[in-house]
């Protein structure tokens, strides 16, 4: 008996956060096909818990460099790749892979997109990705600003697919469950860096926890995103779980900090809070009242304006006063809110490319020639040169040699360094907290 082989999918992710996402999308537009991870060493490279909390387990995982990435067989003979990576990430291993793929009978159809809500550097993030078979959009909002980008510089605008976020497919929300099998249940979404700053978001928490204090019958959750010192895709400099300790009044019974997926903590959400949080699309596809905060402002900074006409915009006195916003229809059906089958587009476009045989290469919009100083010096943040191969310090250790020896050093050092960074983040800094504290 023949063994027919299965198809592949490789996710080259660079934080948990991306990882969820590409994963999502693989198992969308490719499922029954193996399903590989590769991890690129960064500062955010997901930890084992973070990849227990997103839930997707891979056939396969690989922790490697963007630089060893470009030679690795078992990626070119892939089917699928999902790029889920940062722009330059993106842009740099494409340009690589091209190079490295030229020579090549096969090599697997690519695929990129964004984790979430595009609110800014639209420009910037999608040129960094136009050459990728397929570049997904989260909704028709998208696509359609895709596209005018693509079109104003020349780009494909063909790869442009209109998809949408790929973990929006939970249960409906039933309102009958709150006060029955369970406390009305609000939510607060946290995002690392909205709002960034310290006093900002100790006044958020305070406002919770004057919510709490005010229905004493319901269930406050903070859904916090990793633990203090554990990195995501953003850097969070002030994690909640050390603020809660600094709030002027005790903390109510009912005000909690909770891990966990963020599907299952919808799962007993009444009310979805949050300052410009992915989750609210989440939340607004399963039926859930969402409220997108305006304390802070509407503003492009913290990502809020991107709800603007969504009828979801409220304060912290609305909710304390009972007022639950109510969606526009129109604005979320444009955000791809709702949609039965969003990923059917991409799988067709798949099955095009390969009853079309042998694809052609891969043709990112940045090349040596095009952005002769701005490509080099994403390349080499990667560890690239621009023929598309690993740098190496020159023999005659001229100009740039320094350089190179720092990276490498840096690529040696760094898992040392991100131990040492949790341990002082997460026992030396509380521990000097209580002791200035008590004098």
């Amino acid at each position: 008996m023949i063994r027919e082989e299965r198809h592949r999918v490789v996710v080259v992710a660079d934080s948990d956060t991306r990882w969820k996402w590409g994963a999502s999308v693989a198992r969308r537009i490719a499922p029954g096909h193996v399903l590989e991870a590769y991890f690129l060493r960064t500062r955010a490279t997901p930890t084992e818990r973070q990849l227990a909390e997103i839930g997707v387990v891979p056939d396969s995982r690989r922790d490697i460099d963007a630089a060893d990435l470009i030679d690795d067989g078992q990626l070119a003979s892939a089917d699928l790749v999902v790029f889920a990576t940062a722009g330059g990430t993106t842009v740099s291993l494409l340009h690589s892979l091209s190079l490295n793929w030229a020579a090549r009978e096969h090599r697997p159809i690519t695929v990129t997109g964004y984790v979430g809500v595009v609110y800014e550097k639209l420009v910037d993030g999608l040129l960094t990705r136009a050459g990728a078979d397929l570049v997904l959009a989260n909704s028709a909002y998208d696509a359609d600003r895709f596209r005018d980008v693509f079109k104003g510089v020349g780009a494909d605008q063909t790869s442009v697919v209109e998809a949408a976020l790929p973990f929006m497919d939970e249960k409906a929300y039933d309102p009958t469950m709150a006060g029955i099998t369970r406390p009305f249940t609000v939510c607060f979404a946290v995002q690392p860096s909205v709002p960034r700053n310290r006093r900002a978001r100790l006044r958020l928490l305070e406002r919770a926890a004057a919510h709490a204090r005010r229905y004493p019958e319901r269930m406050v959750l903070m859904k916090l995103r990793s633990l203090p010192g554990e990195h995501t895709t953003h850097i969070e400099a002030h994690p909640y779980q050390s603020l809660i300790g600094q709030l002027e009044n005790p903390v109510p019974p009912n005000l909690q900090l909770v891990y966990g997926n963020m599907g299952e903590v919808l799962d007993r959400t009444d009310l979805l809070v949050t300052v410009s949080s992915t989750a609210a699309l989440e939340s607004l596809h399963r039926g859930i009242p969402t409220a997108i905060l305006t304390d802070f402002g509407v503003r492009e900074a913290h990502g809020n304006h991107y709800f603007t006409n969504s009828g979801c915009l409220a304060s912290w006195s609305d909710i304390d006063e009972g007022n639950v916003p109510l969606p526009d229809p129109h604005w979320t059906a444009h955000q791809g809110i709702g949609q039965s089958d969003p990923y059917a587009s991409a799988r067709a476009r798949i099955a095009a490319l390969r009853a079309a045989g042998p694809l052609p290469a891969i043709a990112p919009y940045y090349t040596p020639e095009r952005a002769s100083f701005y490509l080099p010096e994403l390349l080499a943040r990667h560890g690239l040169d621009e023929r598309g191969r690993p740098l190496s310090v020159p023999l005659s250790g001229g100009p740039g040699a320094r350089g190179l020896v720092l990276r490498q050093l840096r690529k040696m050092l760094r898992p040392l360094a991100k131990r040492v960074y949790q341990f002082g983040y997460q026992r030396v800094a509380p521990a000097l907290r209580r002791i200035g504290g008590q004098l």
